[in-house]
């Protein structure tokens, strides 16, 4: 199911390849339609509980109204900090970030981000790194529009003890109408499963200074779910969409969410 990369990276692959440590390793999983690209300890010890740090959405758009034809993240920075983890933490790349297949099409990066053909390739990868690690338990944790995903895949999973987000995309739909974009026509919803996510352990980071995922979109996020006590949202001062993540996750990334008492 999991094949080590082998011979001549793609140029954003040998990138990420060569700023790991000797202890990590990328691989790629064999999912069908589309393989993803994953980082790894190189020689695992057996976890019952396994953190997956769900990549961004990477370069989807060049312009407004340009679509990219690669939807590779342009910097490493979250997949290298899901590798400084102290806990046993893996990092998984989105259909088509760095691997590149027939079945790749600008609507999967796109209106089509968080699509179930999506979401099923996520949720075959999550069963092959809980296998690696011998996990029982994953802790989501996403970056813009990996938070979608994660609450997606906590929705329909009995796996999933908790789902963090930096500067996370937590409802497509009312980001979109907040930012006047058109509807992501065939991408799922979180908030259609409110009534899985309600008791769900939450943290949500959001900075105060970012104009791609506003800040009050948490909040919005918590009053359409319509329950509170499971959801912790931390408004981050200086922070954009981009910048300051890795030093403000470093500092409370040792803190996992819990429902508070009723």
């Amino acid at each position: 199911l999991i094949l080590t990369m082998a011979g001549c990276a793609a140029p954003a692959k040998q990138r990420l390849e060569e700023q790991l440590s000797v202890r990590h390793q990328l691989l790629v999983l064999d999912n069908q339609p589309f393989p993803l690209l994953a980082a790894v300890a190189r020689n695992p010890k057996a976890s019952p509980h396994l953190r997956v740090y769900i990549e961004g959405d990477g370069r989807a758009w060049i312009t407004p109204g340009q679509p990219s034809l690669d939807p590779t993240p342009s910097g490493d920075w979250f997949a290298l900090l899901a590798l400084s983890d102290p806990q046993p933490a893996a990092w998984l790349a989105r259909p088509c970030q760095y691997i590149r297949n027939a079945s790749c099409h600008i609507g999967l990066w796109t209106d089509a981000r968080f699509s179930p053909e999506v979401l099923v390739a996520l949720d075959q990868a999550l069963d092959m790194l809980k296998q690696r690690y011998g996990s029982k338990q994953l802790e989501l944790i996403g970056y813009s529009g990996g938070a979608a995903l994660a609450l997606l895949l906590a929705a329909r999973r009995d796996d999933v003890s908790a789902v963090q987000s930096l500067a996370g995309n937590l409802s497509p739909r009312l980001w979109a109408a907040q930012q006047r974009f058109s509807p992501l026509h065939g991408s799922l919803e979180p908030l259609d499963y409110r009534q899985r996510l309600q008791k769900l352990p939450q943290r949500h980071l959001v900075g105060m200074q970012d104009r791609n995922v506003p800040a009050n979109l948490a909040e919005r996020w918590q009053q359409y779910l319509g329950d509170s006590s499971c959801i912790e949202i931390e408004q981050l001062a200086g922070l954009d969409h981009y910048n300051g993540w890795t030093d403000a996750w470093r500092a409370r990334r040792g803190m996992t969410p819990t429902c508070s008492s009723p």
